[in-house]
């Protein structure tokens, strides 16, 4: 089954203001980070059951060699993206996204 996946515009200003501040760090390392999340998003689309349930239907999805969770939510043939957080980052904080 072909699933549609959505990066909601919260979700996309996350990936935004990570990728800036890691090109701050480094220039590359920015691209790099969307690499990654691009790679997640992929894994994510490909198979939307991979990834633990985390809260009231919400799953999270994390990168490899930075921080970060990939917070979705999936029904019939729809992912929504809601939040792209740095682990250290409350709990809390995605949720009032969904």
């Amino acid at each position: 089954m072909a699933y549609r996946l959505v990066v909601r515009p919260e979700a996309e200003s996350d990936i935004d203001a990570a990728y800036v501040w890691y090109e701050e760090q480094r220039a590359g390392l920015g691209a790099e980070f969307l690499d990654e999340v691009e790679r997640s998003l992929v894994l994510i689309q490909e198979n939307p059951e991979l990834f633990e349930s985390i809260y009231a239907g919400t799953r999270r999805a994390l990168t490899r060699r930075f921080p970060f969770g990939v917070f979705y939510a999936w029904e019939a043939d729809l992912i929504s993206v809601l939040a792209v957080l740095h682990t250290s980052r409350h709990p809390d904080s995605w949720k009032r996204r969904m």
